[in-house]
C-alpha cells in the first residue's frame, strides 16, 4: 500500500469537506477549492478524519492513490493556512511595483514588463528591497505564479542579477579570464 495514500487526512474545526460523486470539495475560512476524485480511487469521510482507497492494485492506481491524498490534504491546509511563495529581485535598476490588478516590472528591457495577476492570488512588493510575496490558497496556483514571475528574467550566473526565490542559492560562474 501506498504510505501517503494510506494516511488520514484530520479534517480541522472550521473546515467542511463534501464527497459529492467524482468531486471533493473542501471549504474553509480562507475560501473553497475542489478536486476532481480519479476513478478507481475511494474516498470515505467520518469522524473528521478522511481516507482514501483504491479498487485494485495496478500500478496506475497505486500512484493515484497517494496523489489524491496528497491534493486533499494541499486543499485542506490551503483553505485554513494557506500557501506562500517569496521572490527576491537582484539587480541595479531592476525593481517591482504592484498597479491595480497587474505588476509592473523593470528588469532591465527596454520596456516595462506588465504581469497580470491572476484571480484568487494576492502579490504584494516591499518597496525598498523588492521582496515579492505571493499568497494564495491553492498550492498550484501559488507556485505556478512563482515560476512565470521567475521566467520573467531568470537569474544570470555571472552576476546573479535577476528574480529568484528567496531561499534559492546561485550557482556562480566565472568570467572570463584577463589576458593570458
Amino acid at each position: 500500500m501506498s504510505r501517503i495514500g494510506r494516511k488520514e487526512i484530520p479534517v480541522p474545526k472550521g473546515v467542511e469537506i463534501k464527497h459529492d460523486g467524482n468531486v471533493v470539495t473542501v471549504k474553509g475560512p480562507k475560501g473553497t477549492l475542489t478536486t476532481a476524485v480519479v476513478p478507481g480511487i475511494g474516498v470515505t469521510i467520518e469522524n473528521n478524519v478522511v481516507q482514501f482507497t483504491r479498487s485494485n492494485d495496478e500500478g496506475r492506481s497505486r500512484a493515484f492513490h497517494g496523489l489524491m491524498r496528497a491534493l486533499v490534504a494541499n486543499n485542506v491546509r490551503g483553505v485554513t493556512d494557506g500557501f506562500k511563495r517569496e521572490l527576491d529581485i537582484v539587480g541595479v535598476g531592476y525593481r517591482a511595483e504592484v498597479k491595480g490588478k497587474e505588476v509592473v516590472f523593470a528588469l532591465g528591457y527596454s520596456h516595462p514588463v506588465r504581469f497580470p495577476i491572476p484571480d484568487g492570488i494576492d502579490i504584494a512588493v516591499e518597496p525598498k528591497t523588492y521582496h515579492i510575496t505571493i499568497t494564495g490558497i491553492d498550492k498550484q496556483k501559488v507556485g505556478q505564479t512563482a515560476a512565470e514571475i521567475r521566467s520573467l528574467r531568470e537569474p544570470d550566473p555571472y552576476k546573479g542579477k535577476g528574480i529568484k526565490y528567496t531561499n534559492e542559492v546561485i550557482r556562480r560562474k566565472a568570467g572570463k579570464a584577463a589576458g593570458k
